[in-house]
């Protein structure tokens, strides 16, 4: 089986040099290849490559496709039975890819895995974006083992179990490439942010399983292009939210969920007001102006989704509000939501 590890790169000259090192130390020779993909870098990335990593094959795009269309595009050039989408952010450590790698192989209906996610900077605490295995409230609302909304977990290992999520992170994400290209790759619409929640959901309602083998760790820097309070992040997370709900959840689950969710983002936005961050709020107010316009543009994705989906009951949904859980019930731990 052959293994495919893709890095989409923009303006990471820095993270080049200092990540692809210990990359190329820690990766087998032996079926695998490292493939830098530049989203049309306006920084000094293909010059770093040519003269500091002149035998790692390097896609070169014509222009910002985003994370989503980036990928797609660069993908499309490569040939393998694995993917592993790598941000260029992210510290490796020895041994990191055989965990995910054995485990692949050795159970077929796993579509997609993860590593765990530690901080690079605080190096005993999980990642924000990604944690130990990304999970979903039945709002919408994303959160990871190890993490929930801002409060992020020691790792004492206590999530070492290899276990089933809805979600994996893009930050380092393993995934059958026949699979992601039958249930149709990254939606390039999302352009950033969320896409991989969406794919993850796609492959979960059709059946196939998402894992997070916490046998293998990397460290993720995290906010290298958008920092985690900038308006356009805010913007981008809160829109493609709305398009994922609408993309995926069961007809009979989508006018509650929508109504529910005008409350939760008008909330957000309100205080985002009381606390002075009127850019923020105004990312909400547009968010959800351009998700209505996007939609007859997903029409015929949800129509697609509802048609393929076996799975309509997914495990791994916490049937409950989040916002509610971590605000009202002072639940702020994994472990602490499962204990209703």
């Amino acid at each position: 089986m052959t293994t495919a590890i893709v890095i989409l790169n923009w303006n990471g000259e820095k993270y080049l040099q200092q990540f692809l090192p210990i990359l190329t130390k820690y990766t087998p020779d032996t079926d695998v290849e490292i493939i830098v993909a530049d989203n049309a870098s306006t920084d000094s990335s293909l010059q770093v490559m040519k003269d500091y990593f002149p035998a790692i094959r390097t896609i070169v795009l014509d222009r910002n496709y985003g994370f989503a269309g980036g990928y797609n595009k660069a993908l499309e050039q490569v040939e393998a039975d694995y993917f592993v989408l790598l941000n260029s952010d992210v510290e490796v450590t020895d041994n990191w890819l055989s965990p995910l790698l054995n485990f692949m192989n050795e159970n077929e209906n796993v579509a997609a895995c993860q590593p765990k996610i530690r901080s690079y900077f605080n190096r005993t605490s999980f990642e924000h974006a990604g944690a130990s295995g990304g999970f979903i409230d039945q709002y919408g609302f994303p959160f990871c083992r190890g993490r929930v909304f801002g409060v992020v977990e020691e790792d004492k290992g206590q999530y070492e179990d290899n276990i089933d999520v809805f979600w994996a992170t893009g930050a380092c994400l393993m995934v059958r490439s026949k699979v992601f290209w039958k249930v149709g790759a990254l939606d390039n619409e999302f352009f950033a942010h969320m896409e991989e929640i969406d794919l993850c959901w796609r492959l979960k309602s059709r059946g196939y399983r998402v894992m997070c083998v916490p046998g293998s760790i990397v460290y993720h820097i995290g906010g290298g292009t958008l920092h985690v309070d900038s308006p356009h992040k805010i913007y981008l997370n809160f829109r493609n939210n709305l398009l994922l709900l609408y993309k995926n959840l069961p007809t009979d689950l989508l006018r509650r969920t929508m109504f529910w969710r005008r409350f939760f983002d008008y909330s957000a936005a309100f205080q985002f007001i009381l606390t002075g961050k009127f850019q923020n709020a105004k990312s909400i107010f547009r968010a959800r102006s351009d998700y209505k316009k996007m939609l007859p543009d997903f029409f015929e994705k949800r129509n697609e989704n509802i048609l393929y989906s076996t799975n309509l009951n997914i495990a791994e949904i916490y049937l409950d509000s989040i916002v509610f859980s971590y605000f009202l019930k002072n639940k702020r731990t994994y472990n602490s939501l499962k204990n209703k």
